[in-house]
């Protein structure tokens, strides 16, 4: 069995120390799933997991969650040593939490009418069976025999009955419960809008911008620290967390969440900052910079009228004062002889 390294979050290693500890199998054991990427629409690696928690009472909390795989590989070639075993695989896994509401955005996407008509409240299983399909058949006739490549319509169904993907669809889908027992839904980008709106609220917050060294350098690049900008410092914080979240966001997603905010004034002041890295001399001083190289060039003129000739040399001298008559001339070596 292949050996690799990885990165997980501490609620899923201490579920699994819980598992091992009273030696049993989970319920729902973990699975890696090929889900088409939020931003790109290519299928990518996703781990579902269910952690298993005390309750109050002794008994036991389920909860599911999915967790982004994403690989760190060196440039060159490395290893890690595991005891006395040498892993020839030095690439390391990183595997964080994501929101299903990512991830249901290309699900549910799919089953949207191309023609701009409204979708029929509909179970979610029927909703999910639909997008699988459809999804399926979009990476098969692209041609590619890359098994990587393909996303596999159990995939999508086995996402879909997750108890996390059943909660995110109720964020934002149009909701009808029939009875007890069926609810029926409708994908409504009104309603990720606002999800998505919350989520650039809380990730534009002072403590989650100054958890970041690089965010803070962004917004001091800006000029948008100084006590009389706080009004564009809320407009940069703002931007950086609708670039962060477009991270996760299909294109014209991103577009519609970045005209819902109004830029205008930050883009304005950053414009400026440009301009004067550009020429950091006021307009007024123009006048001034051309009088001053005007000057400098007269002065620089009159100096050189001013230099004097550099006195010869000894040996240059006494050739002048050397008598050359009767002797040829150096041009006379260069004739060509008559014969």
């Amino acid at each position: 069995m292949d050996t690799h390294f990885a990165v997980l979050p501490t609620d899923v290693i201490d579920s699994v120390i819980l598992q091992i500890d009273h030696s049993r199998q989970p319920s729902r054991p973990p699975r890696f799933l090929r889900l088409p990427h939020p931003r790109t629409g290519l299928p990518s690696l996703f781990l579902t997991y269910q952690l298993q928690e005390g309750g109050g009472n002794g008994s036991e909390v389920r909860s599911s969650t999915i967790l982004e795989v994403q690989t760190v590989a060196p440039p060159g070639a490395r290893s890690w040593f595991m005891r006395e075993e040498v892993v020839s695989d030095g690439r390391l896994l990183v595997m964080t939490p994501i929101d299903p509401i990512f991830l249901l955005i290309p699900i549910l996407g799919a089953t949207v009418s191309q023609e701009g008509e409204q979708a029929n409240f509909r179970p979610a299983d029927d909703i999910l069976e639909e997008a699988a399909t459809r999804l399926a058949e979009a990476s098969h006739s692209s041609g590619s025999q890359d098994p990587s490549l393909i996303v596999a319509p159990d995939d999508i169904m086995t996402f879909g009955a997750l108890d996390c993907t059943v909660h995110a669809m109720r964020h934002i889908c149009d909701i009808k419960e029939i009875t007890a027992e069926i609810t029926v839904f409708r994908y409504s980008q009104e309603r990720l809008m606002e999800q998505l709106t919350k989520k650039v609220a809380a990730l534009a917050t002072p403590r989650i911008t100054e958890m970041s060294r690089s965010l803070i350098r962004g917004l001091a690049k800006n000029a948008l620290m100084e006590d009389e900008h706080e009004e564009l410092l809320t407009l940069g914080r703002t931007q950086l967390a609708c670039d962060l979240l477009a991270q996760y966001l299909p294109p014209n997603i991103r577009k519609g969440l970045m005209a819902s905010y109004d830029f205008a004034p930050l883009e304005s002041h950053v414009r400026g900052l440009q301009r004067h890295h550009l020429d950091p001399s006021p307009p007024g001083d123009m006048t001034a910079k051309k009088d001053r190289k005007r000057t400098s060039t007269v002065s620089k003129g009159n100096s050189v009228k001013r230099k004097k000739e550099p006195k010869p040399s000894q040996g240059v001298g006494k050739l002048k004062k050397a008598n050359v008559d009767g002797m040829a001339k150096l041009s006379t070596f260069f004739v060509k002889r008559t014969v």
